[in-house]
């Protein structure tokens, strides 16, 4: 009988200011599909930065081929300087026959060449992981400064551009999270004000007749629970079907196609969801404590 009451009551309670709880839950929704969005971009380009780093080397060019004493303190340094999958030696004979394959069915233009042309050189292959891509540059100075390096070649520009990009997104999500906290507490909080303002000579009578506090708190704070539920709910279905829509709509070549776009695992929208419905129920605990002194 008392939880039919609060569920009746909380009812009542959003029927009363169903303009300002509309209000409340769009932009609870809104909040949570902005953070959801940045981050779910965030976590694909993390995905795709690990699996680009498969295709990332940096090839140090040499001027002459080094002993296998000398190969052995090159790799102690490279190391040292950074984590490395691997790092793999060239010869001369090495990087012609690499030529020739690449080269394919045009190879018979090498045949007047001398396979010691080319000069020997150092494949390194950086730690697949999103961090690395932004600290190639530093990594790429320093193998310039090896024994006997001429040369280093990566492809500088791009990954320029995905480290730029990335912290950019990086800022944004901070801010979206900043503006999701900001927005469910503070909405939340001024909705379950606007109601206990408006019922205040109510529940002062209720308090009088011998209700108790709990029973007096609860639909206030079912109100900021409802308000969480349906706003994280929302956001993240609104998220679903925008994503689902980009690759309907992008499933050609191109760079959809080539980050292999994935939605949010499970487990983060389980906590998603569940950060949100916490701050949205905070918020109402806030304004509970604030304006109803019982």
């Amino acid at each position: 009988m008392k939880l039919s009451a609060i569920l009746i009551q909380t009812v009542r309670n959003l029927r009363q200011t169903w303009g300002s709880q509309i209000m409340t839950l769009a932009t609870v929704t809104l909040s949570v599909l902005i953070f959801s969005f940045f981050f779910l971009i965030f976590l694909n380009l993390k995905h795709a930065g690990i699996r680009l780093g498969d295709n990332i080397r940096l090839l140090v060019y040499l001027d002459h081929q080094p002993t296998a004493a000398a190969q052995a303190k090159i790799r102690s340094e490279i190391r040292s300087f950074g984590k490395v999958d691997k790092i793999v030696f060239k010869s001369s004979r090495d990087a012609f026959a690499q030529l020739k394959r690449q080269l394919g069915p045009d190879r018979d233009v090498l045949d007047d060449f001398d396979p010691e042309f080319l000069p020997p050189f150092i494949e390194v292959y950086p730690l697949r992981s999103l961090s690395s891509l932004s600290h190639i540059n530093n990594f790429a100075n320093f193998l310039a400064t090896l024994p006997g390096a001429q040369k280093v070649q990566y492809g500088r520009g791009w990954i320029e551009r995905l480290g730029y990009f990335t912290q950019l997104i990086r800022l944004i999500l901070f801010l979206s999270g900043g503006l999701l906290v900001l927005t469910a507490t503070f909405m939340v909080s001024s909705t379950i004000r606007l109601t206990v303002v408006s019922r205040r000579p109510e529940l002062e009578i209720m308090r009088l007749i011998g209700a108790s506090r709990s029973y007096i708190q609860a639909p206030l704070l079912l109100e900021g629970l409802l308000q969480g539920v349906l706003g994280s709910g929302l956001g993240i279905a609104c998220l679903y079907l925008l994503f689902n829509w980009l690759q309907h709509h992008f499933n050609g070549p191109g760079l959809f196609k080539l980050l292999q776009l994935t939605f949010l695992p499970p487990a983060m929208t389980g906590a998603i969801l569940s950060v949100s419905i916490l701050l949205c129920t905070t918020g109402s605990i806030v304004s509970i404590r604030k304006s109803l002194r019982l």
